[in-house]
């Protein structure tokens, strides 16, 4: 049997930053995951400056940067009429080079065990972890890090209830203009035309030199349009936003369209001695709304900055110590923002009642004031600086 402080069973996005975060501050740990290198997995491909903000509190941020592809700049369109430019700070990066550019950061002093976990049990002292191989790890807490697996939920007796089946659907590809070397944009977010298209947005943004899309609808998974999307993806995306190609030229999906369906689900009776969940194991968010790296990172962060570090100086383990994570007002107000997110954007996207019409159109109408004087602004700031020499900028530069 081995011993350790915690054991952290699951290598995706949490519980890989847990591993790295625990390691670097010196914290005993081992990390289990039956993939020695984490595979191809169509998710989260981006990340904002605010999700940035929170992983860097883990020191893990720079790396992540280091892997994505910076934006710099966003358009905004609607109805084939671009509303305006806007600086970004949004990194694009496939979800399995997010996770392995954060288990490379995974310091050697926390043991990386390839394996599967087939059994779990708890206690207020001590927490058992059995391995495929039949061999146990002891440890004084479990980081229970599996996503969406449910089997070891299960044999804890807990329970996940879908709130929300089907929320949303993600597509993703990639995008490539044709005839052309490259986009006028360097990432784009386009609207749809109409509620009755089910979709909240389309964006596309850079990842290693090609233009990413997510296209995100609220469908269900028998809609025919999803087949015609797989079979015939042109003329589907044509058939959802006909004014698209104004903004983007004409274009071609390249390699397999992803589908990628989201249930919004908790679990009950988490509270529990000896275990703690974090991410998709403990509540998934809706991938529209992208808040899913807000709830990752923050469960990160705080049980790795504040939580673990205190629990580890008293004795015990008992579900009293660990409800302190789950009542964690930072926490608690992360998920909150997550699910009315996941709410909000679904019924600005498709609800037709006289409220959601009305905030479309604010929506619509604000963008592109917001465009116009950010034009304005630009055009001053521009004959401001002609004015202060006499001679335009263009004409200073050429001569």
């Amino acid at each position: 049997m081995r011993y350790t402080d915690v054991a952290i069973v699951g290598g995706g996005l949490a519980g890989s930053i847990i591993a790295a975060a625990l390691g670097r501050a010196g914290i005993d740990a081992i990390l289990i995951d039956p993939h020695p290198r984490y595979p191809n997995d169509f998710r989260c491909e981006k990340l904002s400056s605010s999700q940035l903000a929170i992983l860097k509190r883990t020191d893990l941020a720079d790396a992540a940067m280091r892997a994505g592809t910076h934006d710099r700049e966003a358009w905004i369109a609607r109805f084939g009429y671009l509303l305006q430019k806007r600086a970004s700070d949004q990194y694009g990066i496939l979800y399995d080079t997010l996770v392995n550019t954060m288990r490379d950061e995974i310091p050697p002093s926390v043991e990386r065990i390839v394996s599967k976990v087939t059994a779990v049990t708890t206690s207020t002292e001590r927490q058992s972890v059995t391995l495929a191989d039949g061999e146990q790890i002891s440890s004084r807490l479990i980081v229970l890090a599996t996503g969406l697996n449910i089997g070891l939920r299960h044999m804890l007796g807990l329970e996940r209830r879908v709130i929300s089946e089907c929320h949303s659907i993600t597509v993703g590809f990639d995008l490539a203009p044709e005839g052309r070397a490259a986009f006028d944009f360097p990432a784009l977010t386009y609207y749809p035309e109409r509620s009755s298209d089910r979709a909240a947005y389309l964006t596309l943004f850079p990842i290693d030199g090609a233009m990413r899309a997510n296209l995100m609808v609220y469908r269900g998974m028998d809609d025919p349009w999803l087949r015609e999307m797989r079979h015939h993806p042109e003329a589907a995306l044509d058939a959802l936003m006909p004014r698209l190609r104004r903004i983007t030229g004409d274009v071609r999906i390249i390699g397999p369209v992803k589908i990628r369906p989201a249930d919004l689900y908790v679990t009950y009776g988490y509270r529990q001695h000896g275990v703690v969940l974090v991410g998709d194991a403990f509540a998934t968010s809706c991938p529209a709304a992208g808040t899913g790296s807000d709830k990752v990172f923050t469960d990160a962060e705080r049980l790795c900055n504040v939580h673990i570090p205190r629990w580890l100086m008293s004795e015990g383990m008992g579900a009293n110590k660990i409800a302190a994570f789950y009542d964690d007002p930072v926490k608690v107000a992360c998920d909150a923002m997550s699910t009315a997110k996941a709410y909000h954007l679904r019924s600005i996207s498709i609800d037709n009642g006289l409220q959601w019409r009305a905030a479309r159109w604010a929506r619509f109408l604000t963008r592109a004031a917001q465009g116009k004087l950010r034009q304005v602004q630009h055009l001053m700031g521009f004959e401001a600086k002609a004015d202060a020499s006499g001679t335009p900028p263009h004409v200073r530069k050429a001569a």
